[in-house]
């Protein structure tokens, strides 16, 4: 099993049909990220620490009164695959029953190709073109990193959801139609938008951007 520095734990939302199109699902957020993107709407789970942290064992005992309520489980974050130890979660999480489900902006490629085979979904974070990613993430060469997993997750068969959370303050429209001839030029379908939500974020300029709210009320 796990141990609690193999795989932390920020927070679980017992019960949501938001995370996973079309299933009913419990979501692990994970706790750290290598990535702090501005408008991130979890940043208490950036941090390798936090200020919450639940035991894994405790997470088995709530999965395992759920078996046959639940359709599956969703782990997110944070970054999960930042987590050494995610590959032994999933498997004890699927040998109870559950379908698997991951978020994940894709900053560890090789993590990413070890994890797809136990997955049943990806919900997977495309941050910006390839060109604007260390802007956006504040990492270097995160591009790189986000579209080596991508074309993973592409390859693999896996199931799949490509969004981008957008900011007028940080994504143009000329940004935009380049990401949209990115992700075509390498097979990506179904590639979506999702406006910048304000609920959580601790960025303030970002949330007072006046172009933000002119294009929100054009």
């Amino acid at each position: 099993m796990p141990s609690l520095t193999d795989i932390r734990i920020g927070g679980v939302a017992r019960l949501s049909s938001c995370d996973w199109p079309g299933q009913l699902v419990a979501t692990i957020f994970c706790q750290g990220c290598p990535w702090a993107c501005r408008y991130c709407h979890n940043p208490h789970l950036i941090p390798a620490t936090g200020d919450e942290q639940i035991e894994w064992a405790s997470v088995l005992g709530f999965l395992a009164a759920r078996r046959g309520l639940l359709d599956g489980v969703v782990f997110s974050g944070g970054e999960p695959t930042l987590q050494q130890g995610l590959e032994d979660a999933i498997r004890q999480v699927r040998a109870m029953g559950f379908r698997i489900g991951l978020h994940t902006g894709g900053p560890y490629p090789g993590r990413m190709a070890q994890l797809l085979p136990l997955v049943d979904w990806v919900g997977f974070d495309i941050k910006a073109p390839k060109a604007g990613y260390d802007r956006i993430t504040n990492a270097r060469n995160s591009g790189d990193k986000a579209l080596r997993s991508l074309r993973l997750l592409l390859d693999s068969g896996v199931d799949y959801d490509l969004r981008t959370t957008v900011h007028p303050d940080l994504l143009s429209d000329d940004d935009l139609d380049v990401l949209a001839a990115e992700v075509q030029a390498i097979g990506g379908k179904g590639h979506r938008l999702q406006k910048f939500r304000a609920d959580g974020c601790s960025d303030d300029a970002l949330i007072r951007s006046r172009a933000l709210h002119q294009h929100g009320s054009a």
